[in-house]
């Protein structure tokens, strides 16, 4: 039996150690069954990577889906540690089969989408966000890490760990050229901020001009968090209650709201702070550079900048233990919200050599502080249902503070969470927050609850349309399927014209709903049947708002790919993604329409249960008729060849930099429906450069590389075939 374990044993990890193959192959000799066991070898190797496949597969939908509704929507669903837990998870599995590191992972990326109302412009150096550990053994192990990394470094200088509070705010990118403020930036997705420069100069604590005599650089980028304080944040708070307005969730969403927003009184209203703790790109010439981060916050705070209190060095895992435990004891009595310690290595030096991995410094890492819990009565469980008509429940509490929060609701994910708790209406609950995010509710008060008190029965009706809800095999969900159910359409169609959808600049969500609770609008396709005089009877909507909303709307009808068409229509597990698959492989919807489960599944990333929401889809009288609809309004585009390379600029790499005169992402959208590949960074395999004013370093890179440079003019051309590369180049060599 133990020998039978032991051979067990060698086949699950032999995949990984060939030594053990051998190993077990002799032992399998032995009993006179050697291809059999070789076979159950192979196998259980092959489901061990299946397996792995779709759960990474499932992990990065997850990731996604939050990463969305934290960055982009300020709407969060699950708790730092809960989204911390997947994507760890997902790094995991990454690590080991690293096959399954596909392009669109999460771990290659930083944070959330650039929001499309905003102007927005390239970062110099990418702004990345931090990895995180959660207990002393974990930060211990990053720190060992980072010595074996530079075994050549002296004790002192891998062992020195500049400590600061993780800030919970907005990460913010300012640029100042020979001491003045020129620009802001926000992190955006880390390659692309939003420019918010009159923003930040309402924030009052912010120099405008660097403090001090100088000399300054000659261009230095300042990074750091803008915060709102928690008694700005109450003060806001009591103004939005008498005004009759919806109250912030914290100071963090409260603080991104307010920067973000396009007319600068508001935000200089709002008592906004900035912190500072980094460098982005530095010119200057002449001058030397700082040796050790605790130098450079020395300086910052010389210039005139708030910097995060109670920075100190760290020397061992003690010291570091001690300040954890000393700013946990602390943090309520901060003037702001904090979520954990943030230790970089003091040595700047040996940080440059350490560098960075796709998404983090190696050099620096989070300990993130333990969840905040609380007990406060459930009072019902409500039930809200979806875009894909999932029926999620959420706890509705009598309000508690956490943290500073009120908190009054959380969600409850479905009815096997709400059975494994015990759950029930009018119970006493434990409920735990972390980082600013809606709470999870951890259980029941068992000595506290009343006599008698009735297990919660979960509706398997639709509480907006009363079809019947059905739970599909495998899933934990109950769904409406009713397609007219008008909780299903609202998001739909909201969906629809989204940034995940067909990425419709200039159509509010807001207006949309507004369109569908009047009765006008009953589908997607009615949204482009709305006339600017319709539009202008609805309460603020003026002229230009009016005028605004249709013609975006026709340009999206003239404009779309089929890419962002199929991911509009929302099909199950049909994301971005699989949505740019579908569109280089087939013609148009018509020609997707006809492919059958067995073709589906042979393209990349595409499995049976992908493939049959795709049959499914179909195969559903109402969408057809939908599709159809579109077809006659001309919103019927083409990709197949074309969106894999077959136009002007088949199968080129192609990279924009410096201000432009329209949106990034309206050069983006014309790049890629001529056939391009739009990256982010310069490398050999680019193309073509294409720069705006102020390029940056980008352009220098270019240039070394002898990477094709275009401007405006010539890459507008290069679209309608009406330069060669060799013309465009010149264009823009006569700028330089």
């Amino acid at each position: 039996m133990r020998t039978g374990q032991g051979t067990l044993a060698l086949l699950r990890t032999s995949w990984q150690y060939p030594e053990k193959a051998v190993q077990a192959r002799a032992i399998f000799a032995e009993t006179g069954n050697r291809m059999d066991q070789l076979s159950l070898f192979n196998t259980s190797a092959q489901d061990e990577h299946s397996r792995a496949a779709a759960r990474a597969a499932k992990l990065r939908r997850d990731i996604e889906h939050h990463n969305r509704l934290y960055h982009q929507l300020d709407a969060p669903e699950i708790t730092d540690e809960a989204f911390d837990a997947l994507f760890r998870e997902l790094v995991s599995l990454e690590e080991r089969f690293p096959d399954l590191r596909t392009l669109d992972s999460p771990t290659r990326r930083v944070g959330g989408a650039v929001l499309p109302y905003l102007e927005t412009r390239p970062h110099r150096e990418r702004m990345y966000g931090l990895d995180n550990v959660f207990s002393a053994e974990e930060w211990e192990a990053f720190v060992q890490k980072a010595s074996r990394a530079l075994p050549e470094a002296p004790a002192a200088v891998m062992n020195a760990w500049w400590a600061d509070p993780k800030l919970d705010g907005l990460a913010c990118e300012l640029s100042y050229e020979n001491g003045v403020l020129v620009q802001a930036l926000t992190r955006g997705d880390g390659e692309v901020g939003e420019v918010v420069t009159e923003a930040m100069r309402t924030v009052r604590n912010l120099p405008l001009r660097l403090a001090g005599e100088g000399p300054f650089p000659r261009r230095i980028e300042i990074r750091g968090e803008v915060l709102m304080f928690r008694r700005e944040f109450e003060e806001l708070n009591n103004r939005q209650t008498k005004l009759g307005q919806k109250r912030f969730a914290n100071p963090r969403n409260a603080a991104a709201g307010s920067l973000r927003q396009l007319d600068t009184n508001v935000t200089a209203g709002r008592g906004l702070r900035f912190l500072a703790y980094s460098l982005g790109e530095v010119e200057a010439p002449g001058m030397a550079d700082w040796r050790t981060h605790s130098a450079l916050m020395s300086s910052l705070k010389a210039w005139g900048f708030d910097i995060p209190p109670e920075g100190r060095i760290c020397r061992g895992l003690d010291e570091a233990r001690g300040y954890y435990e000393h700013l946990g004891q602390i943090r309520d009595d901060l003037p702001f919200e904090i979520d954990g310690v943030v230790y970089k290595l003091d040595d700047r030096e040996a940080q440059a050599a350490l560098g960075f991995t796709a998404r983090a410094p190696r050099f620096a890492v989070a300990w993130k502080f333990t969840s905040r819990k609380a007990e406060t009565r459930l009072r019902k469980i409500s039930i809200q249902v979806g875009r894909t008509g999932v029926l999620t429940p959420v706890a509705e509490l009598d309000p508690v503070s956490l943290g500073g929060v009120m908190v009054s609701r959380a969600t409850l994910h479905n009815e096997d969470e709400i059975r494994r708790l015990d759950l029930r209406e009018n119970d006493m609950v434990i409920i735990q927050r972390a980082g600013d995010v809606i709470p999870d509710v951890l259980g029941p008060v068992l000595e506290k609850r009343p006599e008698g008190l009735p297990s919660y029965e979960f509706p398997h009706v639709c509480p907006v349309c009363g079809s019947p809800a059905r739970r599909l095999e495998g899933e934990a969900a109950w769904r409406c399927l009713n397609m007219a159910c008008p909780a299903v359409i609202m998001r739909s169609i909201v969906h629809f014209v989204s940034k995940a959808g067909l990425d419709v600049d200039g159509v509010g969500a807001k207006w949309v709903e507004a369109l569908i609770e009047s009765g006008r609008v009953k589908s997607p396709a009615d949204l482009f049947t709305v006339t600017k005089q319709e539009l202008m009877s609805y309460e603020r909507m003026g002229e230009v708002s009016a005028g605004n909303f249709v013609d975006a709307l026709r340009q999206a009808k003239e404009h779309a790919t089929l890419t962002r068409f199929i991911a509009a229509l929302g099909i199950r597990q049909v994301g971005e993604q699989t949505a740019r698959t579908l569109a280089g492989h087939f013609h148009d919807m018509d020609e997707l329409e006809r492919a059958g489960v067995e073709e589906l599944m042979q393209l990349p990333d595409i499995g049976p249960e992908v493939a049959g929401s795709i049959r499914a889809f179909f195969e559903t009288e109402s969408n057809r008729i939908l599709l159809e609809r579109f077809r006659a309004m001309g919103l019927w585009p083409e990709g197949g060849g074309q969106e894999r390379g077959d136009g002007t600029l088949s199968g080129r790499k192609v990279l924009f930099t410096g201000t432009l005169s329209r949106p990034r992402d309206e050069f983006r959208r014309m790049a890629e429906a001529a056939g391009a590949n739009v990256v982010s960074g310069v490398s050999k395999t680019l193309d073509y450069l294409v720069a705006g004013d102020k390029p940056g370093s980008k352009l220098d890179k270019a240039r070394e590389l002898g990477i094709t440079v275009l401007d405006e003019e010539a890459f507008l051309a290069l679209l309608t075939g009406k330069n060669d590369a060799g013309e465009a180049a010149g264009k823009q060599g006569g700028q330089e």
